[in-house]
């Protein structure tokens, strides 16, 4: 019987070496891997490539029996888990994220999805991956935006659930954002794998505890993940995606923490403790700045609405948060007022 085909899954962005150290081991474990190459960026998840990869895959061999391994960021193993997910109705796929982003929250939880013209992530799936490896050596190839963007994800698990390692982040800043790196675009030979591999074990266990007590986001449990993604979505998508995804995160917790603040959720040091940690690692804090630019209507479209309001994730303190429904023009009104204050 011939051994099955596994579809490999990549971007034109992520290093060669990487892809072909994958396509190896699956080889050497019986699977041919026929590789599958989209282009790099935030516009590859749709629901057009989604169907040219699923074809791509099916006129390959591919059949029920045949895994599907998604190597790159967030945008691949989101594209990867949705297509693997549907082809023909549903086969094993391992994720094997090659940016930090990916490593501490996009490819873990089983969450897959495309985005509409309304918005982002607005059509997905649930869809567990088999197995996740997270290689932290794969992070030395990153520019140091990208690595900083990264650790935003990490701030939030830490916001939402882990004290300490909100304290543990101001002491590993120097060692994980590459501050001795001044061109965004280098390669960040400054971080430490160490503090790394720290910063990514600590968040994805907060993300694990979360999502295995509710998987598919029926509770509040799950849904305090999504601290931050509220207002930094709508600024990721506004921008036509020149944000990076964690850079609008930053912005978004920002907003987050003065809305929480607005609504007695909080003190109002919470933000200032917040900026003081993102802004030490390399992220963007000028929340005002990124508002003057986001037509403030797109906040009402976000895939956590329902019955009209938007299940907003505030902070208490940090290391605790909680999730409440808020109509999307009273979260206008209080980002709007901190203008006429």
């Amino acid at each position: 019987m011939a051994p099955a085909t596994a579809g490999l899954l990549t971007d034109d962005g992520v290093p060669e070496a990487h892809v072909d150290a994958v396509a190896a081991s699956l080889a050497a474990a019986g699977f041919p891997a026929a590789r599958v190459v989209v282009p790099c960026g935030e516009a590859q998840k749709s629901l057009a490539r989604v169907a040219e990869v699923c074809e791509a895959f099916a006129r390959a061999g591919l059949d029920r029996g045949s895994p599907i391994v998604a190597v790159g960021g967030g945008v691949v193993t989101d594209l990867g888990g949705l297509v693997a997910s549907l082809l023909f109705r549903g086969v094993p796929w391992a994720a094997v994220p090659t940016t930090l982003c990916g490593q501490v929250d996009a490819a873990v939880g089983g969450k897959t999805g495309v985005n509409l013209p309304s918005g982002k992530n607005l059509a997905g799936a649930f869809w567990q991956p088999s197995v996740v490896l997270a290689d932290i050596d794969s992070l030395a190839t990153l520019s140091a935006r990208e690595l900083r963007a990264g650790l935003a994800e990490v701030v939030k698990c830490a916001v939402i659930a882990d004290a300490q390692l909100f304290a543990r982040l101001h002491a590993l800043a120097p060692r994980l954002a590459g501050h001795s790196t001044t061109q965004a675009d280098l390669p960040v030979l400054a971080a430490d794998p160490e503090a790394l591999a720290e910063a990514v074990r600590r968040a994805v266990a907060v993300k694990a505890l979360l999502v295995a007590a509710d998987e598919r986001e029926t509770g509040n449990a799950r849904r305090l993940l999504n601290f931050g993604h509220t207002v930094g979505h709508a600024l990721e998508s506004a921008s036509g995606f020149a944000l990076r995804h964690g850079e609008a995160v930053a912005l978004g917790m920002v907003a987050a923490a003065r809305v929480s603040a607005r609504l007695g959720v909080c003190a109002p040091e919470i933000e200032a403790l917040l900026c003081a940690l993102l802004s030490r690692l390399g992220l963007p804090t000028d929340l005002d700045d990124a508002l003057a630019r986001l037509p403030l209507g797109a906040l009402a479209v976000d895939k956590k609405r329902s019955g009209g309001k938007i299940q907003f994730v505030a902070v208490e303190t940090i290391g605790r948060a909680k999730s409440l429904p808020i109509d999307a023009s009273a979260l206008v009104e209080m980002l709007r007022g901190h203008d006429r204050a």
